[in-house]
């Protein structure tokens, strides 16, 4: 599919934040379920309760500060994770918080700069990173 569209690096900097997290919402979104499924986890009514505990806003908002913590994102990507939260949408889901959903925005939007960007690799690292520590028993996290 990135052979259609040729995107310059310099137009991939210049795309609108929520733009650049609509795609990470999607890339995040189709590795999340990839994950489950290569996990063994096959019943529908599962698939979904437990993709939830993934790409919510507020398990998205916890890994990218997670991340930021642990020093885990480029000075680049921390740009576009500012532009990401920083960006106003205009609306708010109604089961989260303004500060989480901005958060989970810029999770999104550095997914979807290195998407776009074609890092591959990073891609993988930071959903890999996330799955990681979402996974992660609670009483290692507190450590």
């Amino acid at each position: 599919m990135s052979n259609v569209y040729n995107l310059r690096d310099i137009d991939v900097k210049q795309i609108k934040a929520l733009a650049l997290a609509y795609m990470g919402d999607a890339v995040y979104e189709q590795a999340i379920r990839e994950h489950l499924l290569r996990s063994g986890r096959v019943k529908p009514n599962v698939l979904h309760r437990e993709a939830t505990h993934y790409v919510s806003a507020k398990s998205q908002a916890a890994t990218l500060k997670m991340m930021q913590a642990s020093g885990f994102l480029t000075e680049e990507e921390e740009a576009v994770m500012r532009r990401g939260r920083n960006a106003k949408s205009g609306s708010v889901p109604k089961n989260t918080d303004v500060v989480t959903y901005n958060y989970s925005s810029g999770f999104e939007a550095v997914i979807g700069y290195s998407h776009l960007l074609g890092r591959t690799e990073r891609v993988q690292e930071i959903i890999s990173e996330a799955i990681r520590f979402i996974e992660m028993p609670k009483e290692e996290e507190s450590k």
